[in-house]
This record gives structure tokens, C-alpha cells and sequence, in this order.
């Protein structure tokens, strides 16, 4: 276990936070930061923003999603039927 410090930015003002993290997390972090090109304290920062905010795990919809939705067309009754108990356990 090591320890992190991260420089948080709060509108016009930097404060220091200091995590305590597996190290194995920590470099996994570090090479996904690095993948994004971001910095590890943006990172953190933007998730606990979004995490904060309760956007967390809401995914917007892309405009091309949109338009494909409804595109496909099921028969009422029994396949369309077994097709919504699929999804929802699949999903559930």
C-alpha cells in the first residue's frame, strides 16, 4: 500500500487530497490516465464530479442511437413476448 496526493482544483483554488490505494490500482490507474491522455488527478476528479453530481452510470444517448431506436419492428404476441423477457434478463 502507498500513498497517493492528488492536487484537486475546486473553482479558483487547488487543495491536496491524499488517498491510501493498492498499489496495483494505482498503476493501472496511471496507464489508463496516460491512455486518455489526462492527468491522474483530473481523472479522480472528474469521477467524483460525476459521481457527486448522481451522473454517475447515466450514459447519454448518442444522436445516432436515437434515430436507430424503434427501427426494428416486433410482432405483437408471443416473440415479442420472449424477446422483452430476454433483455430484461440479460440485463437485470
Amino acid at each position: 500500500m502507498i500513498f497517493l496526493n492528488l492536487y484537486v482544483q475546486f473553482r479558483a483554488m487547488d487543495s491536496k487530497l491524499t488517498l491510501k490505494l493498492d498499489n496495483g490500482v494505482i498503476e493501472r490507474a496511471k496507464m489508463y490516465a496516460k491512455e486518455q491522455k489526462i492527468s491522474l488527478s483530473k481523472l479522480i476528479e472528474n469521477y467524483l464530479d460525476a459521481l457527486t453530481k448522481g451522473n454517475a452510470g447515466k450514459a447519454e444517448v448518442s444522436p445516432l442511437v436515437e434515430s436507430l431506436t424503434g427501427v426494428v419492428k416486433l410482432k405483437e404476441g408471443a416473440e415479442k413476448r420472449k424477446y422483452i423477457d430476454y433483455l430484461s434478463n440479460k440485463y437485470n
